[in-house]
């Protein structure tokens, strides 16, 4: 399943003009392309060719409109993050524990389900070392983790869920979920029987193998 990119702004440096409407169907197109090029081939493998190829635009037409590969690859992984962050962000401080952390178990299966190619485009800067999102993993990503990871702590103190390694559950739950993306092909080739069906069945698991460990 493959979800069409819209781009909030144009991404030209000096642009004052609202864009016009082929100029945002283009930009568009653009990363549209360019995510489906970077999830495949990595930042080094792909090109600014490969890119306009596959957005069936002329490479100085693409240039147009991105200055370098590094840019296309920046606003990616900006858009990216925004995912990325507000499923862990809707973990409710106030609400049943492990209901919580379930619910959210559940939004990262979906984001797997809907955002494949996102995925593989964040375990590929990841495996680079982050050279790219450097900042964004030091900031707003690891101060949202502090903070649920203060919460896990608190609810553990209060009784309400077992007591177990905050950071590593929520690493747990990104390994388990982010697993039916990344490694799809891996995933396609076991499962004969049910593949289609795969998220609702490791929603199941998953779930029942969470709420067992986090049950005091």
């Amino acid at each position: 399943m493959t979800n069409k990119i819209k781009p909030a702004t144009l991404p030209r440096a000096k642009s004052t003009q609202k864009p016009t409407r082929i100029q945002r169907e283009k930009t568009s197109a653009i990363l549209e392309a360019a995510l489906e090029v970077f999830s495949k081939r990595g930042f080094r493998g792909a090109t600014l060719d490969l890119i306009a190829e596959e957005a069936k635009l002329s490479k100085p037409n693409l240039l147009y409109y991105f200055a370098s590969k590094e840019a296309l690859h920046a606003e990616l992984l900006s858009g990216l993050m925004v995912k990325w962050l507000e499923p862990l962000a809707q973990i409710e401080v106030n609400g049943p524990p492990i209901a919580e952390i379930c619910a959210y178990i559940e939004r990262k299966l979906e984001l797997a389900q809907k955002y494949p190619r996102e995925s593989r485009l964040f375990a590929n800067e990841i495996i680079q070392e982050a050279p790219r999102s450097e900042n964004a993993l030091n900031g707003q990503l690891k101060e949202l983790v502090g903070e649920k990871v203060a919460l896990i702590n608190r609810w553990i103190a209060e009784g309400k869920i077992a007591p177990l390694d905050p950071y590593h559950l929520i690493f747990s739950i990104w390994a388990t979920t982010q697993h039916y993306s990344d490694f799809d092909t891996q995933i396609e080739a076991m499962m004969d029987d049910g593949y289609s069906d795969r998220f609702e069945t490791a929603k199941t698991f998953l779930i029942g193998m969470f709420t067992k460990a986090l049950t005091p």
